[in-house]
């Protein structure tokens, strides 16, 4: 084989819903097939989501897993799959599965648990030192899961070129942060370069509670050039033809590749598949390129994405926010239009005795420029009660933070109601900056669902107005609320 033409599935799982998985990757890999794929790769846990955590302590959800993956193995006719699930063998591992032709030609175990910062793997996980390396008519391949390509020096992808790998595929579920993409970017390359080898990156998509995912797959060829790149928040199937040409060249030719020797416990076995008799492949993949996102771009992206997805995978379809005309809840508004569509936003002024003028009339604009749904609740007969109630308590002692953090808890306690009766999440709407150092008001600013900018800085807050207005038809966030 001087060509082998892979396809990198990068999808948006549903964690938990091993059904519905099982079908997204079966349809997907008729996709790949139908353009030609020799080797199609799907992401880290890609049957179960990521990360299952406890899910993974019933055995109920284990079986379903392993009937899902051998359903898929049974569907990958035509081609070879690689795709992430749980995998019971005496004990639990974070594996690959490795189907050819519809039948399962190995499994991979995850070597490498992270269990730092949202990992916990070493809860779940057994680690495994057995590597595999596949013969696909000529072109060796080694399979690894996420952690396990990161980290210069020893296993297991340099093993895997010990036993004559000369492509790495990595299947992952690699959360996102504010320029993870470029790092990983600059350490895959290092690693084909280092092992002359290609290397094949397929990373999940999508929002899980805190997380997102940012997809990006990329495949590097053996000099450490960049091949194709998926594209960022968004499914993709990235399609590519490798040549064994250029793994020739940079074999014969670069200076840096360096020899591994395998460490006595690496297990290295090299297994043969099967020919599969395919027709005539379409015309050749041309490998997209797609231009990496600008930082504040990136950000927004992130945000978008992780709000849909805590929202529909939640159950929701519609949300409310409480709009101050300030910028924090303009942000969120506008983040929750274009997530979900303006027709599922509700904004909701409630001003009081403290409020300004422009701060209603601000409000009121955004709502209307996203096209989104308005609704005015004037708390002050409220907030007036209140004082009432308390006043044979306040006696004799001068205004103060007080009475202003009455006006947010019962705001919160009006969204809640909102949220209960129409069926709507609510978001809140503070900052990092805020949180940070205690400006947000408990059981006020903080009651809700999601706190959709709880990881942004106000100074960030800005820099993603401003974004939004500049790549806009016109401007939607009112200038006002950016300059009062």
């Amino acid at each position: 084989m001087t060509t082998l033409r892979l396809a990198l599935a990068q999808f948006n799982p549903v964690l938990g819903d091993v059904a519905g998985n099982a079908r997204r990757i079966k349809t997907l890999i008729k996709a790949a097939r139908d353009q030609g794929a020799d080797l199609a790769a799907f992401p880290e846990m890609a049957v179960t989501g990521y990360p299952p955590e406890d899910l993974l302590l019933k055995a109920d959800f284990i079986e379903a897993a392993a009937t899902a993956s051998d359903e898929i193995v049974k569907d990958a006719t035509g081609l070879t799959a690689v795709f992430g699930a749980p995998h019971m063998d005496r004990d639990l591992y974070n594996a690959a599965f490795i189907a050819h032709d519809g039948r399962l030609a190995g499994v991979q175990h995850k070597r490498r648990l992270p269990n730092y910062g949202v990992f916990d793997e070493n809860r779940y996980f057994e680690s495994d030192r057995k590597n595999h390396v596949f013969n696909r008519r000529g072109f060796l391949f080694g399979v690894s899961v996420c952690e396990d390509i990161w980290g210069p020096g020893g296993p297991p992808a340099e093993q895997a070129v010990n036993g004559r790998a000369t492509l790495l595929v990595n299947i992952s579920a690699s959360p996102h942060h504010m320029g993870k993409g470029a790092d990983r970017e600059r350490m895959l390359s290092t690693r084909a370069a280092d092992c002359a080898a290609f290397v094949a990156y397929c990373n999940m998509v999508g929002g899980q509670d805190e997380l997102v995912f940012d997809g990006h797959s990329l495949v590097f060829d053996p000099r450490g050039s960049l091949l194709a790149r998926g594209a960022q928040f968004e499914e993709d199937l990235l399609l590519v033809d490798l040549d064994a040409g250029d793994l020739v060249r940079a074999r014969m030719f670069d200076p840096r590749r360096r020899q591994w020797r395998a460490s006595p416990d690496a297990h290295i076995e090299t297994r043969d598949l099967a020919e599969i008799a395919q027709g005539p492949k379409p015309s050749p993949a041309s490998p997209r390129m797609r231009p990496p996102l600008a930082e504040t771009a990136e950000v927004r992206a992130a945000l978008v994405l992780g709000l849909g997805d805590y929202v529909r995978k939640s159950g929701f379809e519609k949300v409310v926010v409480g709009l101050s005309g300030g910028v924090d809840s303009a942000l969120t508004a506008v983040l929750a239009a274009e997530a979900l569509g303006p027709e599922n936003v509700l904004c909701v002024a409630m001003p009081s005795r403290y409020s300004s003028d422009h701060s209603l009339s601000d409000a009121e604009a955004l709502a209307e420029n996203l096209g989104a749904d308005f609704m005015k609740l004037g708390i002050e007969r409220v907030f007036s009660a209140f004082l009432d109630t308390l006043a044979p308590a306040f006696s004799g002692r001068p205004e103060d933070v007080t009475e202003e953090n009455i006006q947010p808890r019962i705001r919160g306690v009006l969204l809640m109601a909102l949220s209960n009766k129409l069926g709507r999440l609510v978001l809140t709407t503070g900052n990092k900056s805020e949180a940070g150092v205690g400006y947000s008001t408990l059981y006020g600013d903080t009651a809700g669902g999601l706190a959709v900018i709880k990881d942004v800085p106000k100074t960030l807050v800005y820099a993603l107005c401003e974004h939004i207005n500049e790549t806009a038809d016109r401007p939607l966030i009112p200038e006002n609320i950016l300059t009062k």
